[in-house]
């Protein structure tokens, strides 16, 4: 009797359109999974669905670069594929290098996040060039631009100008109806979100202190039950108590007021192997998140194990419904 009461209330809650706990828990992965790359450094991990075909974009560079400084100087953008989402994943070509040194991104690309726009596949990441330096950060300017194309396979058009014009890392977009929200952070880690009617900008500023009280970076927007969602790196454990470890914010809005969801911790530093191995990260960063048929079903993160980096995707037990 009690189980049959049970089951009326939670089927009640749930015509009336109550709000899901959304809870990212993990299942086990293969150790040969994800996407690696003998003698590179491969960091960061987008992917995207088309028709049989997993296609991760990550970043790469040379070892010989170091890490994670690297970067900075000869980064690229990077297409691989699989079969399953989980990998692992095969190299099949650059998406963004290097191009003549009068254009923006001309020396390096990082942070690729790949979106379907209507009819077009837009890969927003961040460039620079070695002329260009920037006023408030002690290096070179790093700014969010993007490429498009209509085939996943490309070619791809990049854009001719950054769409931020100043120092900007991280880029996370949310296609929300008919306009388009922008989140990035500076060089001191100051979070700004930005709003536009089209991807390709102009945008306009809408918070430019979105965590004033603790330093965040590496964000993914998503929404759901009509809020919005943060995961992110939570850079010096001001939210979870852990440096760098994965949280979850909200807001109702999707501008102003936001707060620590609960359960608040996305991930760890722990990544559980199928065969009941656990690899302790040394970093683990990046995340993003796989949507396919309006869920969540995989969070992708950036691993460094104190040898080697790659791109892991890990399966969610229960998908996210998203809005």
């Amino acid at each position: 009797m009690r189980y049959l009461f049970v089951l009326i209330i939670s089927l009640m809650f749930s015509q009336l359109g109550f709000s899901q706990k959304i809870a990212f828990e993990f299942e086990k992965v293969p150790k040969e999974s994800g996407f690696k790359m003998e003698g590179y450094w491969v960091w960061c991990g987008s992917m995207i669905n088309v028709g049989s075909t997993y296609h991760l974009f990550a970043s790469r560079w040379k070892k010989q670069g170091g890490f994670p400084d690297g970067y900075r100087q000869s980064s690229e953008v990077v297409r691989a594929t699989s079969k399953s989402p989980l990998g692992p994943f095969k190299f099949e070509e650059v998406v963004i290098g290097e191009r003549d040194s009068s254009f923006w991104d001309s020396n390096m690309a990082h942070n690729p996040t790949i979106h379907k726009i209507g009819n077009e596949y837009v890969l927003f990441y961040i460039g620079c060039n070695f002329t260009t330096y920037s006023e408030n950060y002690n290096g070179l300017l790093r700014r969010i631009g993007y490429a498009s194309s209509k085939s996943i396979t490309g070619p791809w058009k990049r854009s001719k100008k950054p769409i931020i014009n100043s120092e900007s890392n991280n880029p996370a977009i949310l296609i929300d109806g008919k306009k388009v929200l922008l989140l990035y952070r500076d060089a001191q880690l100051k979070v700004v979100l930005a709003k536009s009617d089209n991807y390709k900008g102009s945008y306009k500023t809408v918070n430019d202190n979105l965590s004033p009280s603790c330093k965040l970076e590496d964000f993914y927007l998503f929404k759901a039950d009509n809020q919005y969602h943060i995961i992110c790196e939570d850079n010096v454990g001001g939210v979870s108590g852990h440096e760098r470890w994965g949280v979850h914010l909200f807001s109702v809005d999707g501008i102003n007021d936001w707060k620590p969801y609960n359960p608040v911790v996305v991930y760890n530093h722990d990544i559980e192997f199928t065969d009941n191995t656990v690899l302790k990260c040394t970093r683990r960063e990046r995340p993003q998140l796989f949507i396919e048929n309006g869920k969540i079903t995989y969070l992708i993160t950036a691993v460094y194990d104190g040898k080697n980096t790659w791109s892991q995707p890990v399966k969610l037990k229960r998908p996210i419904k998203i809005d």
